[in-house]
């Protein structure tokens, strides 16, 4: 993975990775999980809509062939990753959900080298490994005695399955999309599930704090548009494996913005865990593509 793809993936990271002080926000501000999955997804897709009707933006509609295939992926990547996540976490620590969804780049590499035939070499698969290694050290840092492992944490589990197969299904598709198009139609189809919570949604929206929607309004905006392009451009440009690799920094980046918006101090062990987990994206993109170039240019 190349330095460009690195830095197109990392703003998907970091506006992902300050989701979780923003959705926090939203929560103690007077939204339920189910109405700030629906109001998020549907400034998200409010976003795509402008750009659609934008003339400059030439924004072509899928192909008959196609359709299916994205609603189906719009439904695991969007919808089933979001509702198993946000109902996961009811019975889940919020640390445990944290490990377990940021295990998606073991799922993603294992996918991918049984359907896109991916190889991601000796340092690679040590890479994931001492990635894993380091979400586990944040993890135990940031939930402390309250870790635990309940039912809900396959719910947890079973969304981390889901945006795997999401990343790595859509790749073909970026073959005949560009990354905004395909982005768009994954969150339009993935929001109209989410319509089951619109009850009571302009009674909450109203009787929110100032704060809690503000903070819904950016991660419509930019955790749930703007990263999800960045994350499919990235997605273009280089493996799935090595791009999502990239996942493993992403709980970092979400204590930093803790820490500084919600005043929440990162325990020594998720400082040490961090460094573990960006060492990891450091092998793998690093190491590893040295060694695949070597081996390139021995054959």
């Amino acid at each position: 993975m190349n330095l460009k793809i690195f830095m197109i993936a990392a703003v998907a990271i970091i506006l992902w990775g300050s989701a979780f002080a923003a959705i926090r926000a939203s929560l103690h501000g007077g939204y339920s999980a189910g109405h700030l999955v629906l109001i998020r997804f549907l400034i998200a897709s409010g976003v795509f809509i402008l750009y659609a009707l934008w003339p400059a933006s030439k924004f072509r509609l899928p192909r008959k062939e196609d359709a299916i295939k994205i609603v189906i992926l719009g439904w695991i990547g969007i919808s089933l990753y979001q509702l198993g996540v946000t109902f996961g976490e009811e019975t889940v620590s919020a640390g445990t959900a944290a490990m377990l969804v940021a295990s998606a780049p073991i799922f993603t590499a294992v996918i991918a080298a049984m359907v896109l035939k991916e190889r991601l070499g000796l340092f690679g698969c040590a890479g994931l490994v001492i990635g894993f290694v380091g979400i586990f050290l944040i993890t135990l840092g940031t939930a402390r005695s309250s870790f635990h492992i309940s039912n809900g944490a396959f719910l947890v589990l079973f969304a981390s399955v889901a945006t795997s197969v999401f990343f790595v299904f859509q790749k073909p598709l970026l073959l005949r999309y560009k990354p905004i198009e395909l982005t768009a139609y994954f969150t339009w189809a993935g929001t109209l599930p989410f319509f089951i919570f619109s009850p009571g949604l302009i009674h909450t929206v109203q009787e929110a704090t100032l704060e809690a929607n503000v903070s819904a309004l950016y991660i419509g905006i930019f955790p749930g548009a703007v990263a999800y392009v960045s994350w499919a451009i990235a997605l273009s440009l280089g493996k799935a494996s090595s791009v999502s690799s990239m996942m493993y920094i992403e709980p970092a980046f979400a204590i930093i913005v803790a820490w500084i918006w919600l005043q929440e101090l990162p325990s020594v062990l998720s400082t040490i865990g961090g460094l573990v987990a960006v060492s990891s994206v450091v092998i793998i993109n690093g190491f590893g593509k040295k060694t695949d170039q070597a081996l390139k240019n021995s054959a």
